[in-house]
């Protein structure tokens, strides 16, 4: 009983109500344009005439609909009122049959309005009404040229079912709205595939960014955190070898902060300038920096490795920063070899380092370190979503017992 009556204690409800009625008022300016047809042919029948009038005024109030900034308003105040659950319009608007979506929204929300306006109005005023009566006898309701005597104590119980089904009009005629906004007002099909592909975009965009920040700031924080422990350590016996250390943790923050402000340009949606790009040419400093960080570097460069361009460059030096930072990370101490061999078919990556003895399977990026770094665990699975994006070979896991390899190879043509 009381689940069946909550609608009508529902301030929502008649929220939805006031929201009917304004469509049905909004309508109401157009009515004299939709009398010209009819007084234009005064002989014709009176049932012709009234048909007439409902159908031009039902034209006129869908030509309003097809402004797009209407359909933006509906959906914001339906949103409001109505406290349906509407996305924002998409941006280029609706194609072919989807852009009369909302006219028909708006001839059915002035249609609905005006019907549970008349009817609610009428049993209201019934309600009101009809007790006045029972002291002079008695009353007579009509309808459809029916009419019923009502008297006595029986007005008051009339009056109540009047008002009673007055709150009830209510409830239909919110009922109709809410289950059409969504249909009506709610985003098309073509409309859904458009913002599936925007959050597609969306996403790749912030995987990519994603990339960028653990490839270019994970390797900086661990190569500046190495650095700085190096010159707290020979800070009072090598003073130059500090303050190396510490030029070097410059440089290397200094690169970081460029790809940082790039990075939180995009996330704010600013135009940050040109995004900063790290290729093979800047290996040699790369290089530089993990020797300054104390590692030991042992390069094999052959080809023409430092001719290699576009996006292929690119992806290669972000490869051998995550390599190189995870045998930062995780190493064992000892050399560290890196291995770029350039040739007409492609571009193979090595990385190699020492470890210890496996502690436990998932630590240190799978080489099973224990290290003081913390780690995200995604370094390895991002590197080889990376080389399979490029159509290229992945391969990262124990080489022998005291080894860690990491072996790239790149396809030599990829578009830039």
């Amino acid at each position: 009983m009381i689940r069946g009556i909550r609608p009508l204690l529902s301030g929502s409800t008649y929220t939805g109500v006031f929201f009917a009625y304004c469509g049905a008022l909004a309508s109401l300016p157009l009515l004299p344009f939709a009398l010209l047809p009819a007084m234009s042919w005064p002989y014709a029948p009176e049932s012709v005439q009234i048909v007439l009038v409902l159908v031009v005024w039902a034209v006129l109030v869908g030509v309003v609909g097809l402004a797009r900034p209407v359909r933006r308003a509906l959906v914001v105040s339906a949103r409001r009122l109505l406290r349906v659950p509407l996305p924002d319009p998409v941006a280029s608007g609706s194609v072919g049959l989807d852009r009369w979506r909302t006219p028909v929204w708006l001839v059915l929300h002035a249609a609905v309005g005006w019907t549970g306006a008349l009817v609610s109005g009428v049993l209201f005023l019934m309600g009101l009404s009809l007790p006045g009566n029972w002291l002079g006898g008695e009353a007579r309701v009509g309808l459809f040229g029916t009419s019923v005597r009502v008297a006595g104590g029986w007005s008051w119980v009339v009056a109540a079912a009047c008002l009673l089904l007055a709150a009830a009009v209510c409830v239909l005629v919110t009922k109709a709205l809410r289950w059409s906004a969504p249909r009506l007002l709610g985003p098309s099909a073509a409309e859904r595939l458009a913002l599936a592909a925007e959050r597609e975009l969306l996403l790749a965009e912030r995987n990519r960014i994603a990339h960028e920040l653990h490839d270019s700031i994970g390797h900086t924080l661990t190569a500046a955190t190495i650095q700085a422990a190096v010159a707290g350590e020979v800070l009072s016996v090598d003073p130059a070898a500090a303050r190396a250390a510490m030029r070097s943790i410059e440089e290397s923050t200094r690169a970081a902060l460029e790809d940082l402000d790039y990075v939180l340009g995009v996330l704010r949606e600013e135009q940050s300038g040109t995004a900063p790009t790290r290729t093979l040419a800047d290996l040699p400093e790369l290089l530089d920096r993990l020797r300054h960080a104390g590692a030991v570097v042992e390069p094999e460069l052959s080809g023409e490795w430092a001719q290699v361009q576009g996006t292929l460059s690119r992806a290669a030096y972000r490869i051998l920063q995550e390599g190189l930072t995870n045998a930062l990370r995780h190493g064992a101490g000892g050399p560290i070899e890196v291995r770029v061999a350039a040739g007409p078919d492609g571009l193979d990556l090595t990385v190699v380092n020492r470890t210890g003895a496996r502690t436990g399977p998932g630590q240190g990026e799978g080489q099973g370190q224990g290290a003081a770094f913390p780690t995200s665990g995604h370094g390895l699975s991002g590197l080889a979503e990376r080389v399979r994006l490029l159509h290229g070979e992945f391969r990262a896991g124990p080489d022998g017992t005291q080894h860690w390899r990491l072996a790239v190879r790149l396809p030599g043509r990829v578009s830039a």
